[in-house]
């Protein structure tokens, strides 16, 4: 008989404390917030799991570069359009100095000049080589680009139906071995220098005919740029060929390389004239 009141003052007990524990927990959920609530539970499930290491997101580099320049240099990156749809660009320390958004960009050949010394854009222009005449004054606007000056040239779409002898000449003076064979759509990109001597490690010219059999767009093909769009210019101030009345000693043209794998640079010198 005792053994059987002590087994059911436990088990009235057990009851007890079970009905009190539920409204407790009843009473602190109605209290505490459901998003703490839930951040605590799912810290709780956390616990135990090895933390996952997270590699930072890589820093925006000037024109998309993958890796910076070194100090006091320039970054540039020149971009051919592909077909209809993508248009030319050129950037230039990480302004676009031609580009659909800058609302400068057009059929043909397109084309933009920088002054070496400031890194400062002297001006942009294209020229449609598939209606109107146009050759000649891209001709006049080359000629009037002033000494000291990188010369940036691309393509969108044509750039050669109405490219006269004259001004292919001209190209080819600035050192383009490309401007001759130039086809049909053909995608080109063009670096020069008017002034001074760019080396001749570094890539300046890159030329894709078109091709029915591999043209990646319908009729025009894939679109280009300079391979080497990691290449960086220093730009020390610049001393230019002029006209004096003695011979100067030889006078030193700002060195280029190649940023920011190799760090080689590259001397050119320009004699001035007698």
């Amino acid at each position: 008989m005792w053994q059987r009141r002590h087994y059911f003052v436990k088990l009235s007990g057990l009851l007890l404390a079970s009905l009190f524990a539920w409204y407790l927990g009843y009473i602190f959920a109605a209290h505490v917030p459901q998003e703490s609530l839930s951040t605590s539970i799912a810290y709780l499930q956390d616990i135990g799991k090895k933390p996952v290491l997270k590699a930072p997101l890589p820093k925006r580099q000037k024109c998309d570069h993958w890796s910076p320049c070194s100090p006091g240099s320039y970054a540039y990156r020149v971009l051919s359009g592909g077909g209809k749809e993508k248009l030319a660009k050129i950037c230039f320390e990480d302004e676009l100095l031609i580009s659909e958004e800058k609302g400068n960009v057009g059929r043909g050949i397109n084309i933009a000049i920088v002054n070496y010394e400031t890194g400062e854009l002297t001006s942009a222009n294209f020229f449609d080589m598939w209606e109107g005449d146009h050759s000649e004054e891209m001709v006049a606007f080359i000629e009037n680009a002033p000494q000291g000056s990188l010369l940036f040239m691309v393509t969108h779409d044509d750039g050669s139906a109405r490219l006269k002898s004259n001004a292919k000449k001209l190209v080819e003076a600035l050192g383009s071995k490309e401007i001759q064979n130039m086809k049909f759509r053909s995608s080109w990109v063009f670096i020069a220098a008017k002034g001074f001597k760019l080396p001749d490690d570094i890539e300046r010219e890159k030329i894709n005919h078109s091709d029915s059999k591999k043209n990646r767009y319908n009729g025009w093909p894939a679109e280009i740029q300079i391979e080497g769009y990691e290449v960086c210019l220093d730009h020390p101030s610049l001393l230019f060929d002029s006209p004096v009345v003695h011979k100067p000693p030889i006078r030193q043209i700002p060195q280029l390389k190649l940023c920011p794998v190799a760090f080689q640079r590259y001397p050119a010198i320009l004699q001035t004239k007698n």
